[in-house]
């Protein structure tokens, strides 16, 4: 293990648990059904319809979209207001992404000149949108579980008041499913991002959530050891909460959105916050943290999308070849009749 030295508060000595005596190894700990467990019980809760689109500040011109197998342009009117719709002009089928926003707010298709708002016209018809301040959502009934109900907003975990932000998005060969499992999983990291981490354990668990204790690298040989939850808000979102150590108060949000078969965007929004004399400072130089949040949970993000991809693809082999021997087994039960 590499040398490193500790700074900032001790998670241990503000109400901790002591860290868990446990000499299994990390391999041992990491058990297969453990986390398929958890990831049923996260699957299993209400979304209300939302799913991400992307960092709120990154969409403004017409911007296209494809989320749960349809095609979407987000835009934003004259005020500000984030407003989604199917991307098709329901004219002649030409793309909105191309058209321009006029002073009513309105998306202008660049072929003919037909104007869209907020009113449904033929089946062409509005989504409703979210936007918290950080991120943008809409809402599709495609979304929704059997016996499922929109909600009026997205079901969002407790944020902090002040912070600084940064969103990083990818694309990844998986499902939804695969992105919180990779979470689900922290026994990983440490050996999986090295460069990120230094030393992790659980030192808590049930079905609904995990404590990790971390040591994570901050500069050079430099590190810092927090308690960390990780819990999921909705079927498609998993949140770690700094509960100890520096950054109390802090998430960083994992969304997974379906984009179409075997295909997910993954935005991850990290909220950072202290109660240190120089937070205030640092926020007023947000323009210079928010890229290296980013570029901090893009590496770490990079490694996680080809892990999330691996289990992807092995989960969907096993099921092709599980298909493929229950077809084999009913045309010889048909034979042999």
């Amino acid at each position: 293990m590499a040398r490193f030295v500790l700074f900032g508060r001790d998670p241990a000595q503000e109400g901790g648990a002591t860290e868990a005596s446990n000499d299994r190894p990390d391999w041992a700990q990491a058990n297969p059904a453990r986390i398929e467990r958890s990831l049923r019980h996260a699957l299993a809760k209400p979304s209300g319809g939302w799913a991400v689109l992307d960092a709120s500040d990154r969409i403004s011109a017409p911007r296209g979209f494809t989320v749960g197998g349809e095609e979407l342009v987000a835009w934003r009117t004259k005020d500000g207001t984030l407003r989604v719709a199917p991307e098709a002009c329901p004219h002649m089928g030409a793309s909105l992404c191309d058209g321009e926003v006029d002073d009513a707010g309105r998306i202008v298709c660049p072929w003919h000149g037909l104007a869209l708002g907020d009113r449904a016209r033929g089946d062409w018809e509005p989504r409703i949108a979210h936007d918290d301040g950080v991120l943008a959502w809409v809402r599709l009934p495609q979304l929704l579980a059997p016996d499922e109900r929109f909600t009026d907003a997205p079901i969002l975990a407790a944020r902090p008041d002040k912070f600084l932000s940064g969103v990083v998005r990818m694309e990844a060969r998986c499902e939804p499913r695969d992105i919180l499992a990779n979470r689900l999983d922290p026994w990983h990291g440490a050996h999986y991002h090295p460069h990120s981490f230094l030393r992790l354990s659980v030192i808590d668990e049930d079905v609904s959530q995990l404590t990790v204790r971390v040591v994570y690298k901050v500069l050079g040989p430099l590190a810092m050891e927090v308690d960390a939850r990780f819990d999921c808000p909705d079927p498609r979102t998993i949140v770690m909460t700094i509960l100890r150590g520096d950054g109390v108060g802090s998430v960083v949000e994992t969304h997974a959105t379906p984009i179409d078969a075997g295909r997910t965007a993954v935005i991850e929004a990290t909220l950072a916050t202290s109660d240190r004399m120089l937070f205030p400072l640092f926020r007023t130089l947000s323009a210079l943290a928010r890229p290296m949040i980013e570029r901090r949970a893009a590496r770490l993000w990079v490694e996680d999308r080809a892990y999330a991809e691996r289990t992807y693809a092995l989960r969907t082999r096993d099921e092709r070849r599980q298909h493929d021997d229950e077809r084999t087994s009913k045309r010889l039960r048909v034979v042999n009749r």
